[in-house]
């Protein structure tokens, strides 16, 4: 096998409404769902021995454990189903997604890692099973499976994956907080009722704004009273010409808006993407 390199893309929630707290912890969510073209790279190749051989490299790399992450928990899982009782592999995963910062990165790389073991390795596991594994590893994995926008129903886990592809020009910033998800929710009081929905039918831009704009992300308050940092970012991007609730009308006004983002937080990380 020879050594294969993945893309990682990162995940981001254009909304998100907290339904209700369920009794095994996790929370049942509606979300619109998106990925950009931010990404980790995975190397995967096998390597003699027993024993896997896990790194992590690239600027992010500080804070991710070696020994218990979503990559040695997807082998655990597939070595519990037995496969790959007598191969071994190392595993390279270079961080250009920010450790900590809801862009899902570690939820990413579990799901493509696992994905590639099934196609590559010939493990004929079907859609059901893969997404129970993931399931296993994170409530949020399965949703990362297929890098297509995604809408969270709110309704016994239900994922809707859509076709139209938005091509939004966006600016994500990163405080350089480690922001812990579980952290997040188990402090979250904003809870939002589900109300009856039609078929999401998004053609174009303007009609995905329009969406947005009537929508909210119930975390927000939560994450700002933790990480009051928060509060200055979404105050700054929300000032910037050409951009409305954080989507840029263009690539030339979120560059700018980026540029003026280094001069006022020159400690904060940013970058501009495009979603995928």
């Amino acid at each position: 096998m020879k050594k294969f390199k993945i893309k990682s893309f990162c995940k981001i929630n254009l909304s998100l409404r907290v339904l209700k707290r369920l009794s095994n912890g996790y929370h049942n969510i509606k979300s619109l769902v998106t990925f950009c073209d931010l990404h980790d790279v995975i190397s995967i190749s096998k390597i003699k021995g027993v024993k896997d051989k896990i790194s992590f490299s690239g600027r992010f790399k500080k804070g991710v454990s070696k020994k218990s992450n979503t990559i040695t928990n997807v082998l655990y899982l597939l070595r519990k189903k037995n496969f790959f009782q007598k191969q071994a592999f190392m595993i390279d995963i270079q961080k250009n997604i920010p450790h900590g910062s809801g862009l899902g990165g570690g939820s990413s790389n579990a799901a493509d890692v696992l994905t590639f073991f099934n196609s590559k390795m010939r493990l004929k596991l079907n859609k059901n099973e893969i997404s129970k594994i993931a399931y296993q590893i994170g409530f949020d994995i399965p949703v990362s499976l297929e890098k297509k926008n995604t809408l969270l129903t709110g309704k016994k886990g239900e994922i809707l994956r859509l076709n139209q592809k938005f091509r939004l020009n966006i600016l994500i910033v990163y405080p350089n907080v480690i922001c812990s998800t579980k952290k997040i929710y188990a402090n979250n009081k904003n809870f939002t009722l589900l109300r009856p929905q039609s078929n999401f039918y998004i053609k174009d831009k303007k009609k995905l704004i329009d969406f947005l704009k009537n929508e909210n992300n119930d975390l927000e308050k939560t994450a700002i009273k933790f990480y009051p940092k928060v509060r200055k970012i979404i105050n700054f991007i929300k000032s910037q010409n050409g951009c409305c609730i954080g989507i840029f009308s263009n690539m030339k006004s979120a560059v700018f808006a980026q540029k003026f983002m280094k001069l006022k937080f020159p400690n904060y990380w940013c970058v501009v993407s495009k979603t995928i």
